[in-house]
């Protein structure tokens, strides 16, 4: 499974960082012992699979998730900015306090590859060196060689995504400036948006047909970038490129390069979002062929007999936390195993508590991010006509009917009950039943107790302390346990699953044509999953709004709270909110949560104010240094900055 994080490793070791303005020249300047110069690199097969492993690196850094905007900036988990210790870098959770981003030392700076973003420019240089080169091995195949050609313009597109998705306009290197360019042909200038984005469905275009269709060897290439991969990917380009962000923005209309050329199209264009439809269709197509379908739990033979609710939130956690190639929903995950459960975990038992130095537990989920999830008749809870939104906070007891979701005889507050299964399989909260950690009996599960300093996951000190009281628990998988220790059990974190892919479908198709059927069936079958009935039914039934689902607007509006519910948690949040323009709405809302150093009921549950977000419409793309506007004059600073 390391095979490809390991040749990483190995050739990075002979091959560095090549500066972006420089090019190759520092890299063939170096000739000491075992390290090679661009010939060497490319001598024989089994070294220009090690450039080629080296192309892959940046992209597996990127699953590091505290340097991941989508996991940092969608307010899904805050980390607080006042803990004694530092345990994790934690800059990126701290940007939409709005008073941390800067242009002399911008956070997460994807651009020079500073303050935990990895150098991108100099990964498509790589990617560039390697199509350059991929001729010179005389024992390389002609099918590896085309496999490998699609691979690295797979990551030379992919990397180009990246940058627009942060920078919005962004130069494009197609090939590297010779070292001996003239300076004024390597000071490049920023692309037009389009430009960028069509470039990168252009590269992946050329690389789908010569991509395998599924990985042969798992134990040797798990990791590789396959066809359906590529189809996924080019699906969620054309949906970005068609959002209100990039597609008729008149909030950029004057976003323009010292030349006067205009970075933003003037106008929406419409006819973008039936070509991101179609793109997703065709990715669904390869999906289906590839026999993928949503994850269903499965019940091990070690297990006692689990009820349909037990069940049903299983299969939503492990739909994130299973085993990749177990996992038939799994479209794309990078191969560094999500790290971080540790700091999403509570600490359920006296042991724990003795050694609480062992997990941090300190990933919080604000109050607005709860909200989000339906009630258990999968409407929105301060739509549903039978759920009392205005005594949600009045005290109640668990009971047996609500036991394998709520400790039954633990007081906590009627928010937590009658809510649908996405929401017990994600959030962890002070009453919640958390079935695992080494304890399976549905019928006597651990639950977490949080209220005040002397309950087992009440704030201990000032760095193993969650302020907000809610746990994302949907990264923990069951089988991982903190006792004495934290023994986890790895898992890697999907970057597309087929879930995303069914309502990324449902997105296009209602922005391309409105409500249809084709529409109404891929977001169903994500909810049928989760034990609610289709949306039209269910607004029909419940909603104050009954006929929402019958706008194009309504529906949108659905969608997106869809995909925010689906995918909370796996880093696509701050990338949706951004590219539906809606960041600055959800992210002023305060962050809040419970008064944790309070002991009783009523003290507990009186709802506190942590921060409140300081996003504004300049924090939709990210800024340059000044030192990369001061390397090249022919660079315009992002608007707003």
């Amino acid at each position: 499974m390391k095979y490809i994080t390991d040749r990483i490793f190995y050739v990075m070791a002979i091959c560095f960082t090549l500066p972006v303005l420089q090019g190759c020249k520092k890299y063939l300047d170096v000739t000491p012992e075992n390290v090679g110069t661009i010939d060497y690199a490319f001598r024989n097969r089994n070294e220009a699979e090690n450039y080629l492993f080296t192309c892959y690196s940046n992209l597996q850094q990127m699953s590091n998730v505290v340097n991941d905007p989508g996991f940092t900036t969608s307010g899904e988990i805050v980390y607080p900015n006042d803990l004694s210790e530092r345990p994790i870098s934690d800059a990126g959770f701290q940007l939409i306090r709005g008073t941390v981003q800067n242009i002399s030392s911008p956070v997460l700076n994807y651009w020079d590859g500073t303050n935990g973003g990895s150098a991108i420019f100099q990964a498509i240089r790589r990617c560039n060196i390697m199509l350059e080169n991929i001729n010179k091995p005389i024992d390389l195949s002609p099918d590896e060689k085309s496999r490998w050609i699609a691979e690295t313009k797979f990551l030379k597109a992919y990397y180009h995504y990246f940058l627009v998705k942060m920078y919005g306009p962004v130069p494009v290197y197609k090939v590297n400036q010779p070292i001996t360019a003239p300076i004024d042909e390597i000071r490049v200038k920023r692309q037009p948006v389009d430009t960028v984005f069509n470039y990168v469905v252009q590269l992946l275009n050329e690389a789908i047909p010569d991509l395998p269709q599924q990985i042969g060897n798992l134990q040797l290439e798990l990791g590789r970038v396959t066809r359906v991969v590529a189809m996924a990917v080019k699906a969620e380009v054309l949906a970005t490129q068609a959002s209100p962000l990039f597609n008729g923005n008149t909030d950029y209309a004057q976003f323009k390069n010292k030349d006067g050329q205009t970075l933003f199209p003037a106008s929406a264009d419409p006819a973008k979002w039936q070509q991101a439809a179609d793109a997703c269709k065709a990715a669904l197509d390869e999906a289906a062929t590839l026999n993928m379908r949503l994850y269903t739990f499965i019940q091990p033979a070690n297990l006692p007999t689990l009820n349909d609710s037990l069940r049903r939130v299983l299969t939503i956690q492990n739909a994130v936390t299973e085993k990749w190639d177990l996992n038939a929903e799994v479209i794309w995950a990078l191969n560094p195993t999500f790290s971080y459960q540790s700091f999403c975990i509570p600490r359920l038992t006296t042991a724990a508590v003795q050694n609480s130095t062992s997990a941090a537990g300190s990933f919080t989920v604000p109050m607005f991010t709860t909200d989000l999830f339906y009630s258990g008749n999968g409407v929105p809870i301060n739509e549903d006509r039978t759920w009392d939104y205005a005594h949600r906070f009045d005290l109640q007891v668990g009971d047996n009917n609500n036991k394998y979701y709520i400790k039954s005889g633990y007081t906590t507050v009627k928010n937590n009950f009658n809510r649908e299964a996405r929401y017990y399989a994600n959030i962890g909260f002070d009453g919640g039943v958390w079935f695992g950690n080494g304890i399976t009996d549905p019928n006597n599960p651990l639950y977490i107790e949080a209220k005040g300093p002397s309950s087992k996951a009440g704030p201990k000190d000032r760095v193993r302390i969650n302020v907000l009281a809610a746990w994302p628990k949907k990264l923990v998988n069951y089988l991982t346990v903190f006792n004495e220790g934290v023994q986890q059990t790895p898992y890697r974190l999907p970057r597309i699953r087929l879930a995303d892919l069914y309502l990324l479908y449902a997105e296009c198709l209602n922005e391309a044509s409105g409500p249809g059927a084709d529409a109404y069936r891929y977001i169903d079958m994500v909810r049928a999953r989760a034990g609610l009935k289709g949306v039209v039914e269910s607004w029909a039934q419940f909603s104050n709004a009954p006929a929402k689902p019958a706008s194009k607007e309504g529906l949108r509006e659905i969608i997106h709270r869809e995909r925010r519910i689906e995918l909370c948690f796996e880093g696509k949040g701050g990338w949706d909110l951004r590219r539906w323009k809606e960041m600055i709405t959800v992210l002023t809302n305060p962050i809040q949560g419970w008064s944790i150093f309070q002991s009783s009921n009523s003290g507990f549950y009186t709802l506190q104010t942590l921060f409140i977000p300081g996003v504004t419409v300049k924090d939709y793309f990210w800024p340059l240094s000044d030192g990369a506007l001061s390397n090249n004059p022919n660079l315009v600073q992002t608007l707003y900055w």
